[in-house]
């Protein structure tokens, strides 16, 4: 359970925003979207690969 503690007199906006970056600190929301869909370990490993490949390359670029 995620509780936010709201000073007197601290804006219901602001309280909001500390409640969403809580709630995504947890990872439920991609952990609902990840076992959405399954995907087998194989594409797993050939999409971080791929993602590997790609920041390797931006630092890269980045160094020359």
């Amino acid at each position: 359970m995620i509780i936010v503690q709201i000073k007197e007199g601290e804006n219901i906006e602001r309280a909001l925003k500390k409640f969403k970056r809580k709630f995504e600190k947890t990872g439920t929301v991609r952990e609902m979207r990840a076992r959405k869909n399954f995907e087998k370990p194989s594409e797993k490993k050939r999409v971080a690969m791929q993602k590997a490949i790609y920041v390797q390359h931006l630092r890269l670029q980045e160094e020359q």
